[in-house]
């Protein structure tokens, strides 16, 4: 496994290496868990060769203090990536993603942008863009792989690409889960054994709403999730919302779209916790 620091080394070492060769790109802020593994497992089994990417990205955190006690691990991290089979990681500094006088380019994310994560995180989705296109210039992958348990980002990534970088495949991957339904997150480390007990609780209540949506209106199911959140005293809801899974335009009523994407954030403790289920009406 090569590591590669520096933006000029890695493109002189693409330019040789990757010639003539498919290759499979896995950005990560590193805390690599396996649902990060199982994304760099794709990347493997469908290209030549495969890059992960593992660099912070201030630009996208809203919060310094979110920013601050983001966990760090790049050993381990290094040592999970050469045991599951990576071919190159990418490990740069700020200064290298962002040089002196790096001016990026804005993007119209029509209403992708505008809700939920948009509305409690002012600036994220510029940051993420902005890091994003920056990678794929560097890297110039032909697929890049991005996980559904970040359902909005995937949706910007996906807006990206076809605004900019349309010979880039973006491959999107399940979540994963604990075995007591959590989705996998670099921020549970970040939980207290208390919260690390309640925080299952949110993909339960998901799953309760994917249960009652044939039986219940979408503002009946709003009114539930709200009510078990105000009687919860270790989770605090900060959005939960129905929406169309292709534009995140809110439902209104179940005959609006086929599929719904039910997309929800929590805070457990100081830890602030996402994830989303797709609804199917039967």
């Amino acid at each position: 496994m090569k590591i590669i620091s520096s933006v000029s080394e890695l493109e002189i070492f693409l330019s040789k290496a990757s010639k003539d060769k498919s290759l499979g790109f896995v950005p990560t802020m590193g805390a690599l868990h396996q649902g990060h593994i199982s994304l760099v497992e794709k990347a493997i089994s469908q290209n030549d060769m495969s890059l992960c990417s593992i660099f912070v990205n201030p630009t996208q955190f809203n919060d310094a203090k979110d920013l601050e006690k983001y966990p760090n691990q790049l050993d381990a991290d290094l040592t999970l990536l050469e045991k599951t089979g990576c071919d190159v990681v990418f490990t740069p500094s700020k200064t290298e993603i962002y040089p002196e006088g790096f001016a990026g380019k804005s993007y119209d994310f029509g209403n992708l942008d505008k809700v939920m994560e948009g509305e409690t995180r002012p600036g994220h989705f510029e940051g993420v863009a902005l890091v994003v296109s920056r990678l794929f210039d560097i890297i110039r992958p032909q697929k890049a792989y991005f996980g559904e348990k970040d359902f909005q980002q995937l949706a910007i990534i996906r807006s990206l690409a076809n605004q900019n970088y349309k010979s880039i495949e973006i491959i999107p991957c399940p979540i994963l889960r604990e075995v007591d339904g959590l989705a996998m997150s670099s921020r549970n480390l970040l939980l207290s054994e208390k919260h690390r007990t309640a925080a299952p609780r949110v993909y339960q209540r998901l799953l309760h709403v994917k249960k009652q949506a044939n039986t219940k209106s979408i503002s009946e199911l709003k009114q539930w999730i709200a009510q078990e959140f105000k009687q919860d005293p270790d989770l605090k809801l900060e959005y939960f919302e129905i929406s169309d899974p292709n534009r995140l335009q809110k439902s209104t009523q179940w005959s609006d779209y086929e599929v719904h994407i039910a997309c929800i954030a929590v805070f457990a403790g100081s830890v602030r916790l996402i994830d989303n289920i797709l609804l199917e009406m039967n």
